[in-house]
């Protein structure tokens, strides 16, 4: 008996987690510390089990208590492997799907049973504990799609992307939450994208997280799909699937704030491990968050290498980082007396901006193709510029100052659009500034903004028209796309993330007709090159008429590189029509119409407008050329010539 118990310890105290591991995560450099710290199979001096590490370096001791000791809070003491505070333990004979936590004695003598920061599979909500899984148990078959993924210019190629919450896109009919897992989901979302023609969908709240309210933006699981719907594997293969038909995966990513769940980061050993201490640099005071501390080596190394380890271990394409701003900015949401001045006194965030550029940097050298897109609602210089040259190294920005130009004008009653018609051509003045994706996100149709279609003025016949002329400018304007789950069939309710979409509407004529019409304009997107080849300079873009405000038409074309298969635009956003209305156009030919809103397939009035038009030598808009037509009420019309 005794000779069985010091063969146990001595198998236990083997070091899983080396004195290099150790350094290198102290440095803020050990990408793979993933693989160290958290829960993995091993096997040592011929015994299987499972190798438990966790960083805490504030706390007197660690023990890992689980379903596989009974929740005995002793029996199973974790060594403290250094001076850094990180601990590790073996314990032969454990396997996956297990129970566990850690049971963290604090300086103060609490005792802290905290979920594991670096755990894989996690307990449905709202039990807390972590579960032990292995990644390594699932065949890949993309290996195709990352290599391609990885040689690509994505500002070069098509990128219309599908912003999804998987628990409210579609629910089963019975059940008490009616979740589809990762594998239905999967097969179901797949026909839909493609039959769409989106080329990517961004994925909204996969990290665990404990409230489902918070939409995924309150983390406590930053390494763990959330078991919502279903096992790591089950993610796995959704990815897979999509990539298997073309289709990029982009996850939402929240290293802004953190969620204050006892289990969680918050004061993980009784002090500030993750958060910055000072609460005025630590807390969000409006968001009821902590903040991580960007100056921290050992933080930064956990969140960078969480993105790496969305990448390499689930095959991810990309990361929309969430509340950019809020980073970046010290006093952010914060009034006098809630922030701390920078040491120049100013109120930048240094650390903060350090940490995207060491991020972005790591994560391109890796993978070149792996899309960092932010969420950075000011005028913050240079964000996708290149760390070399001063830039925060992001792939792309969202333009959130189009969204809230294209938002207002759209809203507004058309009589007074002649009044705000510049709103509508601002952001061509600063386009070449930055790369930017075009959102019309979930954050415009909740909290009283109202959905898409009901944000139109007008009756309701009004209202689709105006929406089907606003998504054409949209998909004609420089910038990538991105269209939150629902819109593009005109949800008339705002989103919540307790019911599915209104997916009954498509048995109506005008939402039929929307469907139908935003699968068009996605087809024509994904074939013309001129619409996304050349989207962050004017290479791409030249307006027409930006200028006829009284009568709120707007008039532009899309060049391709190639001079040939341009686009010609033309929106009409009042509902008087407006007849013989003459356009200049760049040279002498055939003007062939490819979409128009006004038909009745799509729920239009159908005005009737010519299928070819020919170019006559009168000049119009500062050009020898011209062509007139008839315009429809509330329409647009896309011609390639």
């Amino acid at each position: 008996m005794a000779a069985a118990k010091s063969k146990e310890k001595a198998v236990r105290e083997q070091v899983f987690i080396s004195e290099a591991d150790q350094y290198i995560f102290a440095q803020g450099s050990h990408y793979d510390i993933y693989k160290k710290l958290g829960a993995h199979l091993s096997r040592e001096n011929g015994v299987d089990g499972m190798y438990f590490g966790v960083w805490a370096p504030n706390a007197v001791k660690v023990n890992v208590v689980g379903s596989f000791n009974g929740w005995n809070e002793y029996s199973h003491e974790m060594r403290r492997l250094g001076s850094g505070g990180v601990y590790g333990l073996f314990i032969p004979g454990v396997g996956t799907g297990e129970l566990y936590k850690f049971m963290i004695t604090a300086q103060d003598g609490r005792k802290l049973y905290k979920a594991d920061p670096f755990a894989n599979y996690a307990q449905l909500r709202p039990e807390t504990a972590s579960i032990t899984t292995d990644l390594s148990d699932f065949t890949w078959t993309d290996k195709e799609w990352l290599e391609k993924r990885d040689k690509k210019d994505m500002n070069k190629e098509p990128m219309a992307i599908y912003e999804c919450h998987i628990g409210s896109w579609m629910k089963h009919p019975d059940g008490k939450e009616g979740f589809y897992n990762y594998r239905e989901f999967a097969d179901r979302i797949v026909e839909y994208l493609k039959e769409m023609k989106y080329t990517h969908i961004e994925l909204m709240g996969i990290a665990e997280h404990p409230f489902d309210g918070s939409w995924g933006y309150q983390v406590t699981g930053y390494y763990a799909p959330t078991s919502r719907y279903g096992t790591p594997q089950d993610f796995m293969y959704l990815v897979n699937l999509l990539h298997k038909h073309k289709i990029g995966v982009i996850l939402d990513w929240v290293p802004a704030h953190f969620a204050v769940d006892a289990h969680g980061l918050s004061c993980f050993d009784g002090g500030c491990v993750f958060e910055h201490p000072d609460k005025r640099l630590g807390e969000h005071p409006d968001w009821g968050t902590k903040i991580f501390n960007y100056g921290k080596t050992e933080v930064k190394n956990f969140l960078i290498a969480n993105v790496l380890f969305w990448m390499r271990e689930f095959h991810v394409d990309g990361i929309r980082v969430d509340a950019v701003a809020s980073m970046l900015y010290l006093d952010y949401g914060k009034k006098e007396g809630q922030w701390v001045p920078n040491e120049y006194g100013g109120n930048k965030n240094f650390a903060a901006i350090e940490f995207f550029k060491h991020l972005n940097s790591v994560v391109h050298g890796i993978a070149p193709g792996f899309l960092t897109i932010a969420e950075e609602s000011t005028a913050w210089p240079q964000v996708t510029d290149q760390v070399e040259s001063g830039g925060l190294g992001f792939s792309f920005k969202w333009n959130m100052g189009w969204m809230h130009d294209f938002c207002e004008y759209m809203k507004l009653d058309p009589y007074f659009r002649k009044n705000d018609h510049y709103a509508m051509t601002f952001a061509m003045s600063y386009n070449s500034s930055e790369n930017y994706i075009l959102p019309l996100s979930h954050d415009e149709v909740v909290h009283l903004k109202c959905s898409m279609v009901n944000k139109m003025p007008g009756y309701k016949v009004d209202k689709y028209a105006n929406l089907r002329a606003g998504y054409t400018y949209m998909f004609g304007h420089a910038g990538k796309k991105l269209l939150f789950m629902g819109q593009d069939f005109g949800q008339e309710r705002e989103w919540s993330e307790e019911r599915e979409l209104d997916w009954y509407l498509l048995g109506e004529d005008l939402n039929r007709g929307m469907h139908e019409y935003m699968k068009e304009l996605l087809h024509l997107y994904n074939k013309y090159p001129c619409l996304y080849e050349n989207d962050n300079n004017w290479d791409g873009f030249e307006w027409i008429n930006p200028d006829d405000a009284d009568h709120s038409v707007y008039t532009f074309f899309r060049k391709s590189s190639t001079g040939r298969n341009n686009l010609l635009f033309v929106l009409n956003m009042t509902p008087m029509c407006r007849e013989n209305y003459m356009i200049g156009v760049p040279k002498k030919g055939k003007f062939k119409l490819l979409l128009n809103s006004d038909e009745k397939r799509f729920g239009g009035n159908g005005n009737e407008v010519p299928t070819e038009l020919t170019s006559v030598k009168e000049p119009c808009n500062y050009r020898d050329y011209s062509i007139t037509l008839d315009l429809p009420p509330y329409a647009a019309m896309v011609f390639v010539f």
